[in-house]
């Protein structure tokens, strides 16, 4: 007999606002705990140094996880010049120094505007990528390293907030949207490099997630203020606005009973339908309400791909 999952059966999607100081998953976590929620997942990793949007996934949203994984991201950072650290943050230890040239602030917009575009990255030690079974950071924190293979990632943009070269700590502040698995830490030590000094950086805030911004963030302070259950969940978004990028089509009566039982709803589609393709993603509705995924055959056919429990469960409705 499966055994029952403790909590609430809620579904939906909550913009967090973490705080520096947490890791993602402690972050999740407390989320959850929050929103007594049975189930919950984050998209996107967000070190412990770093601030602002970590999706929150609850119930059947993870199901759909994956194409929040592979969007685009906007983040804002600061890049110290002179020196670099083991991890690529002001959290790790100084294991380089070189002084910072003579460099004006024409200097840094030129070599910033270098990096607009594709380029290999290899991804760093102090990272949750896996080797051999075991987290790559827990092998940098035994003073090991092994060999990791480079990443092609895409700098969409980069935008030069400001410019500080006089004083002790000279650096650089930066707006950047970056193509999935780019790391900025990285990407700030090569910047440096191409400066002809070391560096590292000191903030990193994220901004952006796929077609999600600041502007629905909330903190855990705001909600942990809020008077009861429902306030809380009156936060968050709907599962279906992880997936707007997909064309929606309304299933026919015929064709939402096709899907409850797993079967290909037949000649659902006008083969021209717009925003569609062979073999397709498309979001699916019964009525007003999101039901999952389906994909698209040539023939007009609809193929069940990733449905809701909710949904499947009424199989037994004539």
């Amino acid at each position: 007999m499966a055994r029952r999952r403790r909590g609430l059966p809620i579904d939906g999607v909550l913009l967090l606002d973490k705080p520096k100081g947490m890791s993602s998953n402690y972050a999740l976590q407390r989320a959850r705990r929050l929103f007594q929620a049975q189930k919950a997942g984050h998209t996107g990793t967000l070190d412990p140094m770093a601030t602002g949007l970590l999706p929150v996934l609850f119930g059947e949203a993870t199901k759909f996880s994956q194409h929040l994984l592979e969007a685009d991201k906007v983040y804002r950072t600061r890049v110290e010049l002179g020196t670099s650290t083991d991890t690529g943050d002001a959290e790790g230890e100084v294991i380089a120094c070189r002084p910072v040239p003579a460099l004006e602030e024409s200097d840094v917009a030129s070599m910033v505007a270098g990096f607009i575009g594709e380029q290999d990255q290899l991804p760093p030690m102090y990272s949750a990528l896996k080797h051999q079974g075991r987290k790559l950071y827990e092998l940098a924190r035994e003073g090991k390293s092994v060999e990791r293979a480079s990443r092609r990632i895409k700098v969409y943009d980069a935008r030069l907030l400001c410019v500080s070269l006089a004083g002790e700590s000279p650096c650089f502040d930066l707006e950047v949207r970056v193509s999935k698995g780019t790391y900025v830490r990285v990407l700030a030590e090569d910047m440096a490099r191409a400066l002809g000094c070391e560096g590292h950086i000191s903030q990193l805030r994220r901004l952006k997630s796929g077609p999600f911004d600041a502007s629905g963030m909330q903190d855990f302070e705001a909600l942990e203020a809020l008077p009861d259950q429902a306030a809380l969940e009156a936060q968050l978004m709907p599962v279906d606005c992880l997936l707007g990028h997909l064309a929606a089509h309304r299933l026919s009566e015929s064709g939402a009973k096709a899907m409850r039982y797993g079967q290909i709803a037949r000649g659902e589609l006008a083969p021209e339908m717009p925003g569609t393709a062979d073999r397709a993603l498309i979001r699916l509705y019964h009525g007003e309400t999101f039901v999952g995924l389906g994909g698209v055959e040539s023939s007009g056919d609809v193929v069940p791909r990733r449905l809701l429990s909710s949904f499947v469960a009424g199989s037994g409705q004539t």
